[in-house]
């Protein structure tokens, strides 16, 4: 999650100033040399490829910002955050791919980097692969999960994060639900805000405001970093020298980075991007086939959708966008679930032969996850079109009911997440509809003008 501001050193870079400003900065990062001795490596594609990850590092913070922003505990020498940033070959477009650091993952055999025993190829978390062998197991694990060939490594901390986001005089955020998670202190109402560098940590930190996990965390974190890309771009900060060193120095103070990732890179990537925005990146994480797969001595883990992955990294090679462009389609209502994440079986509540289907074809042209078979109900005199729910769900009935203009929400502890349609002799049409958070949509490929404030 602190590799988010990273990227911005990339897109800083475009004002072009010259190597006196950066040379200067060069000497502020750590390198490390995640390449060394590896072999039976992918084949490099086409454009740039970067392994961004956040580590913990909160031995750096001060002990009144771990106490205000709930950052108790010891670091864990993991990586919280794992993305892969590709940089097309033009230099028109970055494709951001988040790597849930829970993901099940095979290590290859390697050196523990902690007691220095030997060990063979292994299962374990993609995150625990930093804790292991550093950036050397985790660039070679994830090249091996992956088949994307890395080109640079960069490794952020919390410390970093705070002063950039600071220094930028914080990044504007837009929710459409209330968010409030215990662990982290976030507390935030729904509607626009802007995140000074301590609150933003918690926002991209956070796990708990819903029951979305890591994934949901992952979707906040690229949201967050569309925004700070955005606020970087449209603030002055590209067009003034001493405004442009004082955010890439907090940035580069708490980064480490392989030793062929320097200034000549900034300055001949940045040239390139000029033209950065919103619009030109793109966001997504790797296909989930199994949210809790259990592996003995590891715990649940995220095992990948295997054929999905394969198609995502193969286009990362390929220097292909992952987002398909769109035609334009007619303005839908807002809702919190996307449809194509609620499950319906619809009943006819009428002695309307066909309603049934007609209900059922409609909602499933609108995107929701119809059985595609109807049922007839024993009562055929319902008036008004009901949505049954398991309070569990409830937020997905009202997405459902926002489609069905006047039906009733009809909470039925215990059935489960299938929710239930009545059609009634009220139905007329169903109104189009779509998730507030676009990623949550089918292809979860977003460009970040799409998850920026409006």
């Amino acid at each position: 999650m602190r590799a988010l501001t990273t990227v911005s050193v990339v897109v800083l870079a475009s004002a072009g100033i010259g190597h006196a400003v950066l040379n200067s900065l060069d000497a502020d990062i750590a390198r490390v040399d995640p390449f060394k001795d590896m072999k039976n490596r992918p084949e490099g594609g086409h454009g740039m490829n970067l392994l961004m990850v956040g580590t913990d590092g909160r031995e750096k913070v001060t002990e009144a910002e771990r106490r205000k922003y709930r950052l108790g505990g010891a670091p864990c020498h993991c990586t919280d955050t794992v993305m892969i940033v590709h940089i097309s070959e033009d230099r028109e477009r970055a494709s951001i791919v988040s790597l849930p650091r829970d993901s099940y993952a095979e290590a290859p055999e390697h050196t523990d980097a902690v007691t220095g025993k030997r060990h063979g190829p292994h299962a374990l978390k993609l995150n625990a692969a930093y804790a292991e062998g550093g950036p050397t197991l985790t660039v070679r694990t994830v090249e091996d999960m992956t088949h994307v060939k890395i080109d640079h490594y960069l490794e952020v901390d919390f410390t970093s994060f705070m002063k950039t986001v600071d220094v930028l005089g914080g990044v504007r955020i837009c929710t459409a639900q209330p968010l409030k998670d215990r662990y982290t202190g976030l507390d935030l109402t729904a509607g626009r805000h802007l995140l000074g560098g301590g609150q933003a940590l918690q926002y991209v930190r956070s796990r708990h405001t819903d029951g979305s996990s890591d994934l949901g965390r992952m979707r906040r974190q690229q949201r967050f970093l569309a925004s700070l890309v955005s606020q970087a771009t449209s603030s002055g900060v590209l067009l003034n020298p001493m405004r442009f060193r004082d955010v890439t120095r907090a940035v580069l103070s708490s980064v480490r980075a392989d030793k062929g990732f320097g200034t000549d890179e900034l300055l001949d990537l940045g040239r390139a991007m000029r033209n950065f925005s919103p619009s030109s990146s793109e966001f997504t994480t790797v296909p989930i086939g199994q949210m809790a797969y259990a592996v003995k001595g590891i715990g649940s883990t995220l095992k990948w959708d295997e054929p999905k992955a394969r198609k995502l990294f193969r286009e990362l090679r390929e220097d292909k966008p992952l987002a398909v462009p769109r035609a334009p389609r007619p303005k839908a209502l807002r809702v919190a679930v996307a449809p194509q994440q609620i499950r319906v079986q619809i009943e006819n509540g009428t002695s309307t032969t066909g309603l049934g289907k007609r209900v059922d074809g409609a909602l499933a042209a609108t995107g929701f996850r119809t059985t595609g078979r109807p049922t007839t109900g024993h009562d055929s005199g319902v008036r008004r079109t009901v949505v049954a729910y398991d309070p569990r769900w409830d937020r997905s009935a009202k997405s459902l009911a926002a489609a069905l203009p006047g039906a009733e929400l009809r909470a039925v502890p215990g059935q489960g997440p299938l929710l239930k349609v009545i059609a009634g002799a009220d139905y007329r049409k169903v109104t189009r509809v779509r998730a507030d958070d676009p990623a949550q949509g089918e292809s979860g490929v977003v460009t970040g003008d799409q998850v920026v404030c409006p």
